[in-house]
């Protein structure tokens, strides 16, 4: 069988001044310190084999790979499969304290937390990022491949080929900001998978990191 390894990186810190949930909203590019942490996974990963590089069409996604392709020569492929979750309250602040989910009117986007009822189904969300690290790893087969997507879409794709329940407690994902999530095929199986944090003592400056939202 053929060995392939498909890390999936999540993007580094976005300037989000008014701290709303950006989901898929346009316009919102990593700050100083994101790029920091871009550059951080860039050297991480400068021994390793990477022959393909494939990223969300998001801009703070494609903003954590140049730096990345850059050091490979190689160019950012775009997969739409890699792009944020849908949420119904994107745009929205959703802070702890602030009040949406005190809110009557919100209740009825809380009802389902198991689909959940606010956003895309996370079996959607599982399928569509697993379809996707395939088609890096039929690309890089043999090699490695880096695809930089989010948190949501990322941890879901994990507890999916880890085989647990989708739904789940959000305060206990991870991955954090420019963490990599490694998936080891030995052809097209998945025989491990493994997690580092090259930005971490970046994410550590910075105090927003355990509140980024549309991550």
């Amino acid at each position: 069988m053929t060995t392939t390894v498909v890390h999936v990186l999540r993007h580094g810190e976005v300037h989000n001044p008014d701290k709303i949930l950006y989901g898929r909203l346009p316009g919102f590019k990593l700050s100083e310190l994101g790029a920091q942490m871009a550059k951080a996974a860039a050297q991480a990963l400068a021994d390793r084999d990477v022959t393909h590089v494939v990223a969300s069409p998001l801009e703070r996604a494609q903003e954590t790979a140049e730096p990345i392709a850059a050091q490979f020569g190689l160019p950012v492929a775009v997969d739409e499969r890699l792009i944020e979750s849908g949420n119904w309250f994107e745009g929205k602040r959703v802070s702890p304290g602030d009040g949406s989910f005190r809110d009557p009117r919100n209740w009825w986007v809380l009802r389902d937390p198991l689909t959940p009822s606010w956003g895309e189904a996370y079996r959607a969300i599982a399928e569509r990022m697993f379809a996707a690290v395939h088609a890096a790893r039929v690309a890089a087969e043999g090699h490695e491949a880096v695809c930089i997507s989010h948190q949501l879409p990322i941890w879901t794709l994990r507890r999916y080929v880890e085989r647990k329940r989708l739904w789940h407690d959000p305060r206990k994902r991870q991955c954090g900001l420019c963490s990599l999530t490694s998936f080891h095929f030995d052809g097209a199986k998945v025989v491990g998978i493994g997690y580092s944090e090259p930005a971490a003592h970046l994410v550590a400056l910075s105090p927003n990191a355990r509140h980024a939202k549309g991550a």
